[in-house]
């Protein structure tokens, strides 16, 4: 029975937390007044942003491109598909909620199904059993809730480790990692080995794109503008909003 309890009381936490959380997102949220120029893009602290960027790009090539350079010839590939999978199973409940946050009724059952899949047949998601089954991932996150709920995008951000945001996403990165339910209901050491299979993710991801990544970062005449422009052109897209007259070549740009 007291088992039982700490499992509700975990399962109920996530909920209490989003509560607690929301006054952080309408502080957040409250972005920065101004509008988009012509290009789309409102920068307000670009400078700090380039130095950001700048200390960002110093320690990808320091570290960050080594490490994961060494782990995408060392690991053999079906090793790193699999981890790369546990960790995306296990952010599947926290888009789950955004769905529901969404009213996307449809989308909540299609990954509802998913995550239970590829939890037990697909041995702790180790295995993307769902997918070949014509269950793809649906992703979503709270910064695309916050966007659903009418906020507005906010100031371009460049956050250290993280990367490119706005304002509004990075608010919905906040309650993402407050909300995800598999943060209470998993309990030490498997708490620690979700944390480390998203780390191995993100350096597999950087090893499989690492040309697709090296020709923006280092070699684009203005790497800063080009990366700016790459996400805030697909954050959109992924949004449902037409970007087709904001496209300005940076390169052009920087001629």
């Amino acid at each position: 029975m007291q088992h039982f309890h700490s499992r509700f009381s975990a399962t109920l936490r996530p909920v209490s937390r989003l509560l607690i959380a929301l006054p952080l997102v309408a502080l957040v949220a409250a972005c920065t007044p101004g509008t988009p120029g012509p290009d789309g893009v409102f920068d307000p602290y670009e400078q700090a942003n380039r130095s950001r960027h700048a200390s960002s790009l110093r320690v990808d090539q320091a570290v960050v491109k080594p490490v994961s350079d060494t782990y995408g010839t060392v690991v053999p590939r079906p090793v790193r598909r699999g981890v790369s999978n546990f960790a995306s199973n296990l952010d599947l409940p926290g888009i789950v909620v955004n769905d529901v946050l969404q009213f996307k009724v449809e989308n909540a059952v299609h990954n509802t199904w998913r995550f239970a899949i590829n939890s037990t047949i697909g041995v702790a998601g180790l295995f993307d059993v769902a997918g070949s089954m014509g269950l793809p991932e649906r992703d979503n996150d709270f910064g695309r809730t916050l966007h659903a709920w009418g906020a507005p995008e906010g100031a371009y951000l460049v956050l250290p480790v993280l990367g490119p945001s706005t304002e509004r996403d990075f608010a919905g990165k906040v309650v993402d990692f407050i909300i995800n339910p598999t943060r209470y209901l998993l309990e030490s050491p498997e708490s620690y080995y979700g944390t480390g299979a998203k780390v191995l993710k993100k350096l597999g991801d950087r090893h499989q794109y690492s040309d697709v990544l090296d020709s923006v970062i280092y070699q684009s005449a203005d790497s800063y503008g080009q990366a700016r422009m790459l996400y805030l052109q697909n954050r959109r897209f992924e949004l449902g909003i037409d970007v087709s007259d904001q496209y300005i070549d940076p390169y052009e740009v920087s001629r």
